[in-house]
């Protein structure tokens, strides 16, 4: 019948789109992106772990060079592809670029090179402050802040140029960028979580407050990639994701020697000290996953309470058991390193006797934190979702 395409010209169709999508090659600014940002994740990580290992030595170790070295890498990659995008006007992404103070480049490209300026910039910067004011004065000094700011525009940045290649692509490619997509926002999600730790210690899980900084921190990005990717378990593959990422700095840094530098020196400290063990974020985003497909009909504002509430619930179920566990002796293992502890943490610090701090003088107070945690996990449920489907949409 006219019109009525057969299985044979089916079957050539998709074998054609699967060769394009095998000769596909990612663009090389993307990997240059990509490797950017695992060498600012990496080097933040043993730098943090330096610091309670070992103390503020001296500014070129390795894990500061790995952290510069992101700034370095994006800067130039990004500042080549703006400049070669803007003076050649036979290039492939001249007409898929936006226009900035006379110069063309992918938007994402423009958000890189900004961030990794700031990120050589505060080297310098970072260096004078330490000698000027000392050693670890402050955590959120001035460089540290510029450096935290440059790091976010470059994994943000990165997303946005891996987004626009994917909503070009055709299905199959486009499933091959939805893996970088995800571990682009498992970088997001973990930089966000990471700068509020100083309030998710296991001393403080069986607070209202730790559970309100994790529903700012953490549900908006399994939001946005529930709502931009094309997986039916995007949030658990995410999160499961940033989970393997988090075990292996937990199990692996403490296979290297250090010993503090600097006192006064309250714990014995013979190798680096791994960051806690992850939170388990891994269950509310499977139950997310479930609850979205179940919802998916509703308005939007019914599915952001309906997920927000769903998300914060199963999270304390899991949690705050969790915590009696790992304040147990049976957590003092291998596996979940509760026995490793900064230098610098006195042996009557409540961290190192197990013992809870509760950031709530009264259960009222307690009652009215958990509503607003609530109420969050509800917002940021909805920008997330929104802002997905603005992802959706990028194509420059």
């Amino acid at each position: 019948m006219a019109g009525t395409i057969s299985v044979e010209q089916q079957i050539q169709a998709r074998t054609v789109e699967r060769a394009d999508a095998e000769t596909s090659a990612i663009p090389w600014y993307i990997w240059c992106c990509l490797a950017s940002v695992v060498s600012a994740v990496v080097g933040s990580a043993w730098d943090i772990s330096w610091h309670e290992s070992v103390g503020r030595d001296t500014f070129w170790t390795a894990a500061h060079m790995l952290v510069y070295l992101s700034g370095i890498l994006a800067g130039i990659s990004c500042g080549y592809l703006i400049l070669s995008t803007t003076f050649q006007k036979n290039s492939p992404l001249y007409a898929v670029s936006i226009s900035m103070w006379g110069f063309r480049g992918p938007l994402g490209a423009f958000i890189c090179a900004w961030g990794g300026v700031a990120m050589i910039a505060s080297a310098p910067f970072d260096n004078w402050w330490h000698n000027s004011y000392g050693l670890d004065v402050k955590i959120l000094s001035p460089p540290h802040v510029l450096l935290a700011l440059g790091m976010i525009g470059i994994r943000f940045g990165t997303l946005v140029m891996v987004l626009a290649e994917m909503n070009r692509a055709e299905r199959i490619y486009g499933r091959r960028l939805e893996r970088i997509l995800f571990v682009t926002v498992v970088f997001l999600m973990g930089m966000t979580v990471g700068i509020s730790q100083e309030f998710t210690n296991r001393i403080f899980m069986h607070g209202a407050r730790l559970y309100l900084v994790m529903m700012i921190a953490a549900p908006i990005w399994i939001a946005t990639v529930a709502w931009v990717a094309r997986s039916r378990w995007a949030a658990t593959i995410m999160t499961a994701l940033y989970t393997a990422m988090h075990l292996c700095f937990t199990w692996i840094f403490p296979l290297f020697p250090a010993e503090p530098k600097l006192g006064p020196v309250y714990q014995h400290v013979t190798h680096l000290v791994p960051p806690d063990f992850p939170m388990l974020l891994i269950v509310p985003a499977i139950v997310f996953d479930l609850m979205r497909r179940r919802i998916a009909d509703w308005s939007r504002w019914k599915q952001a309470a309906t997920l927000g509430v769903a998300f914060l619930v199963s999270f304390i179920a899991v949690q705050w058991p969790f915590a009696n566990f790992l304040m147990s002796p049976a957590s003092r293992n291998r596996i979940f390193e509760t026995t490793n502890y900064p230098y610098f943490v006195p042996s009557t610090s409540p961290w190192v006797r197990n013992i809870f701090v509760h950031t709530e003088h009264t259960s009222g107070e307690f009652w009215v934190r958990m509503m607003i945690a609530l109420c969050v996990a509800i917002l940021m449920v909805r920008i997330g979702m929104a802002w997905g489907e603005w992802m959706q949409r990028i194509r420059r």
